[in-house]
């Protein structure tokens, strides 16, 4: 793998390799505008992106959180990512770029994108958008706070989520799953980084009781959430984070389906159009929010 998640040089080199990574264009041609709105802490810069062909008020929108272990990542890092999911899926992306650790540590990322869904799902007639068909999409950390923002809108009347979209996301906060031990050295994400990431998030929390808002999978009522689809990967330490998650949910009545990508590591949307089973895992988890969003 060219790319391995490092913390051991500091944060600012860890956010520079992960910037500097070469990345092949993806729909250039797409219309984008860069936004700020007023956040908890100051403004929050949104990205915002249009799928072609789709009628101005008839698009559905998805609120998309980047990954990177709450520390390093930002807008132009997952810009392509976003814009698959723009196209593919036929629905406005608005990219959150929201605070990050250790400056910022837990719960400014979560504030952050709760902020911003809110703000959209109140403002998205501005952007062409049908507030009423609202998804919520992340990968990795960002899948973890998707997560959280569709319990966050479940426990405060709204805004109403129709579908999240989790990519190999953390929600238990339990080193004792197994993939941590299968995968404890695997390619992109090790143990080690983890560990760090989680150091700078949330070191400061009695992590072993830690808050739904944090680790999702342990909230008491998991009931009356979205529709979900969670992907994860058979070479990645957080492959039964994601997988417990869906069995909690399918526990408790939500439609949830899971799909193990056996063969890939975490991160593997950044591989899609280049490797052929990271194509396939990724177009698989985009029709999904497709079909719930134009259903």
């Amino acid at each position: 793998m060219p790319f391995q998640l490092t913390v051991d040089d500091g944060i600012e080199e860890a956010r520079r390799r992960l910037r500097e990574l070469p990345r092949r264009p993806v729909h250039p041609a797409l219309r984008v505008e860069d936004h700020h709105i007023d956040g908890p802490a100051g403004p929050i810069p949104l990205r915002v992106y249009w799928p072609d062909g789709v009628a101005a008020g008839s698009l559905p929108v998805t609120m998309y959180f980047h990954g990177g272990g709450f520390a390093v990542g930002d807008l132009d890092t997952h810009d392509g990512t976003a814009r698959e999911h723009a196209v593919a899926a036929s629905t406005l992306v608005v990219s959150v770029d929201y605070r990050l650790a250790p400056e910022h540590p837990y719960p400014a990322a979560v504030d952050d994108v709760w902020a911003a869904t809110r703000w959209v799902a109140g403002n998205a007639e501005r952007f062409g958008a049908d507030a009423t068909r609202l998804a919520v999409a992340g990968d990795s950390a960002g899948g973890t706070l998707a997560a959280v923002v569709a319990q966050l809108a479940r426990d405060n009347g709204g805004p109403r989520i129709a579908f999240q979209l989790l990519w190999y996301p953390s929600t238990m906060w339990d080193t004792s799953l197994p993939s941590f031990t299968e995968n404890a050295q695997a390619p992109v994400l090790d143990n080690a980084a983890i560990a760090a990431f989680t150091r700078w998030y949330a070191g400061h929390l009695d992590l072993s009781d830690p808050p739904a808002a944090l680790a999702p999978g342990r909230a008491p009522d998991l009931s009356g959430l979205p529709p979900t689809y969670i992907a994860v990967a058979g070479h990645d330490p957080l492959r039964d984070d994601g997988a417990r998650y869906a069995e909690l949910l399918a526990a408790a009545d939500v439609t949830v389906e899971l799909h193990n990508a056996d063969t890939l590591v975490h991160g593997y949307l950044g591989y899609a159009g280049v490797v052929p089973a990271a194509t396939e895992a990724t177009d698989r988890g985009l029709a999904a929010l497709r079909a719930a969003l134009h259903a």
